[in-house]
């Protein structure tokens, strides 16, 4: 199965993030992890499997991977199964004013998938969405294992 995992990232979390999906989906496919701004369209091209992800910034994925999604070309990801994911803080951690707006915005996870989804991608899991500590991370424990299971499941679902 060729597959990409297809990742933005700031301060290096949904870098470990997009590293451990790739490891976990290489022994079931053949897998390249990319930073989001080494994407050429030709990576994009007889896929099986696009995973992408994104650290959530003001609610929403980043304007490079919301470019990327808006690159794809109508129909481009027919065929191709899609997953999605994101990191950030967990709402419970989130200042008071920062919770109510989570809770009506949500994590950048979704809308990713939808703009898969809108391009033909048939979406294999739920969104998911890793944590971080505070803004910058690190990554809050066992969230390397929780992307690693979570890959597991892709590999099952497809």
């Amino acid at each position: 199965m060729k597959a990409r995992v297809v990742y933005d990232s700031f301060f290096g979390n949904t870098e470990k993030i997009a590293q451990t999906i790739g490891n976990a989906l290489g022994g079931a496919a053949d897998v390249e992890v990319l930073r989001v701004g080494n994407v050429k369209p030709e990576h994009l091209t007889g896929l099986e499997l696009l995973v992408v992800g994104s650290p959530t910034r003001a609610f929403r994925p980043t304007p490079a991977i919301h470019k990327l999604l808006a690159g794809i070309p109508a129909n481009g990801l027919r065929g191709v199964k899609v997953a999605a994911f994101d990191t950030g803080i967990p709402v419970s951690e989130a200042p008071a004013v920062l919770r109510l707006f989570v809770k009506l915005f949500g994590y950048a996870a979704k809308p990713i998938a939808e703009g898969l989804k809108k391009k033909g991608g048939d979406l294999l899991v739920p969104p998911e969405g890793f944590f971080v500590k505070g803004s910058e991370g690190p990554l809050q424990e066992g969230e390397l294992e929780r992307a690693a299971d979570w890959a597991k499941r892709i590999i099952a679902a497809r």
